[in-house]
Order: C-alpha cells, then sequence, then structure tokens
C-alpha cells in the first residue's frame, strides 16, 4: 500500500533492490510490510535461490539464526487469571533469565550441546522436557536434519553452553496475551483458540552461539565471494555457492544453530510451565499450538510459472506461511494451513494466522512483526522505560524488565502499527 511504502527508509528499499543481484535468485527480491535497514540485505525480505547453481548467504539469515515465535494456550480466562498476574509475571521472570547475556548458573557440556545441535526439540523431548506432540508443532519438528555439530566453532558452542532457555535482549519477550478477537470460528477451532483465552506467546533465537555463527560464516563468505568470483554491490551480501564446500558448511552449521534454537524455545516453555504450575497449582496446564521460525534459509519445492523448482529460500525477518494441504504441515493443520505468528508490540495486538494459497507469489511468506520505524537510540533520547511502564500500567499491561532502557529501546512507538 502507498503507507507502506512511505513508511519504508530508503536504505532498506535499496538493500531489496541489492538482493536482486545474488546469483541464482528467482524471479525477484520480496519485501515485507515490516521491512526495515538490516545488515546486507534488509529485514523483512525474501530471497529464492535456484539450485544447484544458486547462493546461500549468512547476512541473508541474519545473526540471530532461527530466531522465531512460540505460542502456548491455556484454558484460562482473563478474570480467572488477572488476580495472579503479579505473581505469575515475577515467577516467570525467576525461571526464564532475560538480559544481555544473561544465561544459567549451570553450564551445559559441549557433548550435551552437540546433541542438542544436531537432534534439537526430540533430544529434550526424550529428556523428559516436554511431550511428545509438542515435537510435531514446530516447525520442520524442532529438528533440520542437515545440522552437524562438527562445522559450528567451538567459541559459537562455548556461548551457548548456558544460554539453553534464555530470552536474551532486544526485543525478545515471553507475554501472557488474550485472545481478543475471532475472525474465523472455524480455524480458531481446529487451532484450539476461543475468545478471552489466555495464551502465552514467546519470541527469541539462537543467543550467543548463533550471533558467532553468523559471525564465523561471514569471515568464510567473504573469502568465498574473491575464490568464486561473485560480483556484488555491498560487501555485506557475502555469500558462498549453496554447493560448495564453504556454501555446505554453512547450510549444516545454520541448521544446527537453528536446532539450538528451537531447543531454547523448548526450553523456554518448559520453565514457563514450570512457572505457571507454581503459581496455579496442576490445573495449570500449557499446550503449544505452534512454533515458527523467521529467520533462516530453508531447501522447499515451489511451483515458479508453472514449474517445480528446488530452491534455497531465505526469510530474514519473515515467516513461512505454508498453505493448505502442504505435505510439511502435521495432519491436523492440512485443511487450514500452517499456523503464522506475529508479534506486535507491548502496546498492541499480535496475531494469529493461517498459511493460504494466496501466499504463492511470496513463497508461502508473510511478515514477522511490526517493523521498527526508530532506531533504539532514538527511542531512549525520547522517553524513559519508567515513561513507558506507566502508560502501558495505563492500558492495564505489567512490564517485567531488569533494564529501564531496554524498556525505553522498545516503546510501542518505536515500531510501525502491526494493526
Amino acid at each position: 500500500s502507498e503507507k507502506m511504502w512511505q513508511q519504508a527508509e530508503s536504505k532498506s528499499l535499496e538493500q531489496l533492490v541489492n538482493i536482486t543481484t545474488l546469483p541464482g535468485i528467482v524471479k525477484y527480491g520480496i519485501a515485507m510490510p515490516d521491512i526495515h535497514m538490516g545488515y546486507g540485505p534488509p529485514i523483512g525480505g525474501i530471497g529464492a535461490m535456484e539450485l544447484p547453481d544458486g547462493i546461500i548467504s549468512p547476512g541473508f539469515v541474519g545473526y540471530d539464526e532461527n530466531c522465531g515465535v512460540r505460542l502456548l494456550k491455556t484454558t484460562f480466562k482473563e478474570e480467572e487469571i488477572r488476580p495472579h498476574l503479579e505473581k505469575l509475571a515475577s515467577e516467570m521472570q525467576k525461571q526464564v533469565p532475560s538480559g544481555l547475556g544473561k544465561g544459567h548458573k549451570e553450564k551445559l557440556s559441549i557433548k550435551e550441546i552437540d546433541k542438542i545441535l544436531e537432534r534439537g526439540v526430540p533430544y529434550l523431548v526424550e529428556k523428559g522436557y516436554g511431550e511428545k506432540q509438542d515435537i510435531e508443532n514446530c516447525e520442520a519438528n524442532g529438528q533440520m536434519e542437515q545440522a552437524d555439530a562438527s562445522v559450528i566453532s567451538e567459541r559459537a558452542k562455548n556461548r551457548g553452553r548456558n544460554q539453553v532457555g534464555t530470552l536474551g535482549s532486544g526485543n525478545h519477550f515471553q507475554e501472557v496475551q488474550k485472545v481478543d478477537e475471532i475472525f474465523d470460528e472455524e480455524i480458531a477451532k481446529v487451532f484450539g483458540l476461543f475468545k478471552g483465552q489466555i495464551v502465552v506467546m514467546i519470541h527469541t533465537g539462537s543467543r550467543g552461539l548463533g550471533h558467532q555463527n553468523c559471525t564465523d560464516y561471514l569471515r568464510v563468505a567473504s573469502k568465498a565471494v574473491q575464490k568464486y568470483n561473485i560480483k556484488l554491490p555491498d560487501r555485506e551480501l557475502a555469500c558462498m555457492p549453496f554447493n560448495s564446500p564453504e556454501g555446505q558448511r554453512f547450510f549444516k552449521a545454520m541448521s544446527a544453530a537453528a536446532n539450538y534454537a528451537w531447543a531454547n524455545r523448548h526450553m523456554i516453555m518448559h520453565y514457563v510451565r514450570k512457572a505457571w504450575k507454581n503459581v496455579l497449582g496442576e490445573k495449570a496446564e500449557l499446550k503449544l499450538l505452534y512454533d515458527v521460525a523467521h529467520n533462516i534459509a530453508k531447501i522447499e519445492e515451489h511451483i515458479v510459472d508453472g514449474k517445480k523448482m528446488r530452491l534455497c529460500v531465505h526469510r530474514k525477518g519473515a515467516t513461512r506461511a505454508f498453505p493448505p494441504g502442504h505435505p510439511e504441515l502435521p495432519i491436523k493443520h492440512q485443511k487450514t494451513g500452517q499456523v503464522v505468528l506475529i508479534p506486535g508490540t507491548m502496546g498492541t495486538a499480535s496475531y494469529i494466522l493461517a498459511g493460504s494459497e494466496g501466499g504463492k507469489d511470496a513463497f508461502f511468506s508473510v511478515c514477522h512483526g511490526a517493523g521498527r520505524t526508530m532506531s533504539r537510540r532514538q527511542a531512549t533520547r525520547t522517553i524513559s522505560g519508567e515513561q513507558v511502564v506507566n502508560d502501558l500500567k495505563q492500558k492495564g499491561i505489567l512490564v517485567r524488565c531488569y533494564s529501564a532502557r531496554g524498556i525505553a529501546e522498545e516503546a510501542p512507538f518505536a515500531y510501525k502499527d502491526v494493526d
């Protein structure tokens, strides 16, 4: 729409044009409504590369590999939860470490990290964390099979040893929400949602491990650009042929970091479930609706101009949204389409959508959130964290954060209006 174009920064549109120069890109570069400037490709950008000759790019996945969103359903309504909200907020904050670089006191062994990197959510369920049905309620069943822990650096692994089950900083959150409106009763029923229902949304990714892995492979990609004589308008677009030794190593490493991220959100869910039981007792049962990634590169088959093509689809700040009948969806979502989770800001609604055939021109992708309109520095110069907390309190929204500056950085007005 005209409004969306007006809100897009000129730099992010320049980055969008730049991605069309990447070798093997099919048809066009795609921008989502929440597009804003990123490292190399824009955040809210999508590019599908034809295989076997296309490229893979660490910067087109992003520093937070498999940043994504998970939603838990409860059986409670607001009036049942409101009296316990203070205790719930405190207990959830206590159970799930948050903040820049924050982790658990105990560190996992490198051997345990390797198992998480290669097996993701199914490994944790085997260890007694969560339920078997949690696996099928994750994109890719919470495990990319191409993952190989041996191509992740020791430095990345060490950064991840105490961060499984932690939020991190920035716009990452765990949030208690209420289902305010139902737009399709039939789909809502299949998803197990009802008006007034309390749900919990979790947004985070692969923490320090993913950031280090992206950093490591951007160095590899920079050398590969010279080795394979790839011409680029911006060095931040550094990439490598998908089928080159460097490209295969990165794909295996990114897949492993993606498994770590799914495991991270899975363990946060475990601690959230524990927090709710601590406050409300055994009746507090939280069921996983779905977990979806929005910073990832995946091998997918798509029909392009009537021809079936095998593509490496890069989604950076974009969410997969497969339509009804897609073979990768669980049986219960075959008629509805994939569950799609779009978080809003602290002061606006979030959305639960269902994938449809209308998304085929964007390789079945949608936006991943609201999208920033203001830098974090600008936000902190405009408002204090205390002011944001007070403003939200007026709306009946309770905020828990160890950093006042962090709250100011994520002020609702620093984002586009998701509604």
